[in-house]
Parts: structure tokens; C-alpha cells; sequence
């Protein structure tokens, strides 16, 4: 049975254009695989803490609070869904031009040396590159090759950095842009998205 991790991230629940893209997502491949085995995780909702100094040195053998004991705990509970998964899909908006702050927690999660990468004599080597990473993303603007904001895209071009990092070289982007310059092109950007959706290969 092949296992999906669906992850969304934006603040703004039922009006989020990525939820809404994402959950299409999730429902295409539900249908191309019937059996597939889904775990949903709202960083919104249930948001993970930020790495702090104490998680740091837990890291290197201190003895951690209960507090941290139990953050740490939910950080590895984060991993194991992780690694788990065949295909992870990501409900990704962009904040003031990177990924929101509640997504960041989670990937200081699953970027763990000796997990997901490892360092070697030729300098870093990925180690979840089997997995399929299929993302969902909003912005409010366009940031392609040429519009004028376009050096202010931090995040795609993030999302394809750590992902590649890690090994992830099966990374698909559905992307429904300018959503904040109107009502015509809000509509227009998410029909367009769900459209690609309907395009996605089986799981």
C-alpha cells in the first residue's frame, strides 16, 4: 500500500487558495490509486514550536526540559511521517515572498543529518530522494523569469533548494499566481491549477 503525507501550511483555512489546490491534489490521486493510505497534517492548526537554542543542545547530549522532551518528541513523530511516506503533497502560500513561518518548523524537522541527508567526502549527499514531492502554491503576484518582482521569489526557488538537498529530484509545482490583483484573476489562477491537477500521473 503506498503512503501520501498531505501537508498544508497557509493561516487562512476554507479561503486558502493552496488548500484548495492541494486537497485537489489529494483527490486525484485518491482516485488513480484507491488504496492509498493518506496522513493529513495542518501546520496551522497544530503548529510545530521553532528551533530554539534548548532543542540545539538536546541535539548534542543535554539533558532537555519536559517541555522540550515533548517537542522533540512531536518533531520525531514529524520525521517518521516523513520518511514513511511515498509521496508527500504540500499546500505551500507564499508570505511576504518565502514560505510561512509554520512550514519553515516543519522543515527544520525532516532536514536531519543522518535521516535525510549525510556528509561525505564529496560534501553533502541527499538521502530521500525516492519520494515524490508534489507542491501547491500561491502567490499573490507574478514572480516568473522577467516580471519585474522576480528577484523576490524566495519561495519555489527555497522549496527546490532543501528539497534537492535532501535528494528529492521527483519535485512537481502547480502554481496559481496573482491571486491578489483582483477577483478575475484569483478565479483565473485557481481554474488554471485545478486544471494542471487533473493532469497529475497516478501515485
Amino acid at each position: 500500500m503506498k503512503k501520501l503525507l498531505h501537508i498544508d501550511s497557509s493561516v487562512l483555512g476554507p479561503n486558502s487558495i493552496s488548500r484548495q489546490v492541494s486537497a485537489a491534489i489529494v483527490d486525484r490521486l485518491r482516485q488513480t490509486t484507491p488504496d492509498l493510505n493518506v496522513t493529513y497534517r495542518d501546520l496551522s492548526s497544530t503548529p510545530l514550536s521553532h528551533l530554539s537554542g534548548a532543542h540545539l543542545a538536546a541535539a548534542q547530549g543535554a539533558s532537555p526540559s519536559a517541555d522540550v522532551a515533548q517537542e522533540l518528541a512531536a518533531g520525531a513523530v514529524v520525521l517518521d511521517e516523513f520518511l514513511a511516506a511515498d509521496t508527500v503533497v504540500l499546500g505551500a502560500p507564499m508570505y511576504n515572498f518565502t514560505i510561512p513561518s509554520q512550514l519553515k518548523a516543519w522543515i527544520d524537522r525532516i532536514v536531519i543529518a543522518g535521516k535525510t541527508f549525510k556528509y561525505g567526502e564529496q560534501g553533502p549527499q541527499g538521502l530521500a530522494g525516492d519520494k515524490r514531492v508534489i507542491v501547491a502554491i500561491s502567490r499573490g503576484g507574478f514572480y516568473g523569469p522577467g516580471t519585474p518582482i522576480a528577484a523576490l521569489e524566495h519561495l519555489e526557488s527555497y522549496l527546490r533548494g532543501v528539497f534537492g538537498f535532501i535528494g528529492v529530484t521527483k519535485l512537481e509545482f502547480i502554481s496559481a499566481d496573482g491571486i491578489q490583483l483582483g477577483p478575475e484573476h484569483r478565479k483565473k489562477a485557481l481554474t488554471s491549477a485545478l486544471q494542471a491537477v487533473t493532469n497529475l500521473r497516478a501515485a
